[in-house]
């Protein structure tokens, strides 16, 4: 299944890559979609597979790069520069984006959102003092964008810089206290949220070897008992890459992933993030950084 999965997967993205600007749309005749672009270079390594397309993505990324090293996703709005660590992560490895990489690793440590100290009888609950990333500037940060900069920064050697050390702790401060993690909020007005097992699956491969796994275990539960029925693709990539990531990948896997795919046929084709999202988990035995080392 693996192999034809990626067969098809090259023939999916070959029709969406953009003739000349080399960066893909995220569907058929779409426009281009810079998160499409790294999560396609991402993919394609991943299985060794589409060499022009995946230098073509590099390129594109990097030419959409900032000088103080963000990548945003439009030109015309910088300041969503939540992208920047998957710039990262479609770079890696290659010599010719070395230094791409480290302007925009530069840019990650030197940049951060909105964070004040959390009043007594302020709504939330969790430590809104802690830095993390948000998706936009000037605004406060979340649990997705923190776990993607955390995974790109540890994978080029920031692993133990102070930044990323307390966006650990601010990625344990969110966890829910019955397991998981939603956007970012753990209770409202005295009330717990429920989780997501897309944001969970993504927390899980940010703090795999950052921290001892009964910190985490109630998230691995709720993600091993929710996964037995969820077969859409942000979630089931994300839910199958965070158990791998702390060893505890079901049996199954690429039926599951199969089930997925299946249901294109009833709610039409997957975009190109989410197709690429799934082929990764489908290659991912130790989660998203073992892609990485094959």
């Amino acid at each position: 299944m693996q192999d034809q999965f990626a067969a098809a997967y090259l023939e999916t993205v070959r029709t969406r890559v953009l003739d000349r600007q080399g960066g893909f749309a995220g569907q058929v005749a779409g426009g281009y979609r810079a998160d499409a672009t790294a999560w396609a270079a991402v993919a394609l390594h991943a299985v060794g597979r589409g060499a022009d397309l995946v230098k073509a993505a590099r390129a594109r990324l990097a030419a959409q790069q900032l000088a103080d090293g963000r990548v945003c996703l439009s030109p015309q709005h910088p300041d969503t520069f939540w992208l920047t660590p998957l710039a990262i992560l479609a770079w890696h490895q290659d010599p010719d984006y070395r230094e791409a990489q480290a302007r925009a690793s530069r840019f990650l440590l030197n940049s951060t959102g909105r964070h004040w100290l959390r009043r007594p009888d302020a709504p939330f609950e969790h430590d809104s003092a802690l830095r993390g990333w948000p998706w936009i500037a000037e605004t406060h940060s979340w649990v997705e964008p923190t776990s993607l900069a955390v995974l790109a920064l540890r994978i080029t050697g920031w692993g133990e810089h102070e930044r990323v050390k307390e966006a650990v702790r601010l990625l344990l401060d969110r966890q829910l206290p019955k397991g998981g993690w939603n956007y970012g909020n753990t209770k409202i007005f005295g009330q717990e949220l429920f989780p997501f097992p897309e944001s969970t699956g993504l927390v899980l491969n940010a703090l795999r070897g950052m921290t001892p796994q009964p910190q985490v275990q109630k998230s691995l539960d709720y993600l091993k008992s929710r996964l037995q029925e969820v077969r859409t693709p942000l979630a089931l990539g994300w839910g199958l890459m965070g158990l791998a990531s702390w060893g505890e990948e079901p049996a199954g896997v690429q039926a599951w992933i199969s089930e997925c795919l299946e249901r294109q046929k009833r709610y039409g084709p997957y975009d190109t993030a989410s197709l690429s999202l799934l082929l990764v988990a489908s290659r991912a035995p130790q989660g998203l950084e073992s892609v990485f080392n094959n």
